[in-house]
């Protein structure tokens, strides 16, 4: 029992000495001019590289290479269409002249 108060003492005394070696808050320090202009030059740098990585993303969703596909092939087959169509028009009106 003796052991327990003399450490529960020793305890106290140890925690109230710490407290009394804390040390007091430093001002932050100002920063530099070359700082300030290295901060914002990161934050813009940065802000691009976030924007530009959205919109690689949105563009990836968007699936443009399929839709590009479907595109092409629609087109393919209208100019297919109306090339036949000017073909047999070209056709008709040459042999219809002989």
């Amino acid at each position: 029992m003796k052991k327990l108060l003399v450490i529960t003492v020793l305890v106290a005394l140890l925690a109230l000495s710490a407290e009394s070696f804390r040390l007091p808050r430093q001002a932050p320090e100002e920063q530099g001019t070359l700082t300030k202009l290295t901060d914002t030059v990161r934050s813009y740098y940065d802000s691009a590289v976030d924007t530009a990585s959205g919109y690689l993303e949105s563009i990836k969703n968007m699936q443009l290479k399929e839709k590009a596909k479907i595109l092409y092939t629609d087109t393919t087959t209208a100019m297919s269409t109306y090339w036949d169509i000017a073909h047999d028009q070209l056709y008709h009106i040459l042999s219809s002249q002989h």
